[in-house]
């Protein structure tokens, strides 16, 4: 066993990133198109990281009840939920008010030259 995770690296990597980071991505997309600030699209985490140990239990006998592998899973989703908030907010920001900004990478916008 792992630090990170539980039964092997392929069912960390399919369940919790892929799986469960899927769904932690497109609600932080989701939270930030409707202006909402990024700690709501972190404590919607617990719920999904509690689905994703759920996952993990059923279906590949993993411990269902263990704060630790909790604890990863939802460090997991925070950073990639909060990121897809963050890319999700970058887009607004640039086409909203594209007169006013531009983006300056996937992450952050700057404002325009000459404002």
């Amino acid at each position: 066993m792992g630090l990170i995770w539980e039964i092997s690296l392929s069912e960390f990597l399919f369940v919790t990133v892929f799986l469960g980071g899927g769904a932690a991505w497109l609600a932080g997309r989701a939270v930030a198109g409707s202006w909402e600030p990024a700690w709501k699209v972190a404590a919607w985490m617990i719920p999904l990281a509690a689905a994703v140990r759920f996952i993990h239990y059923a279906l590949f006998s993993g411990s269902l009840l263990t704060l630790h592998y909790y604890v990863v899973d939802l460090a997991v989703l925070v950073v990639l939920a909060l990121a897809g908030h963050r890319v999700r907010l970058v887009r607004q920001m640039t086409r909203q008010y594209d007169w006013l900004y531009e983006s300056a990478g996937p992450f952050g916008w700057r404002a325009k030259a000459g404002r």
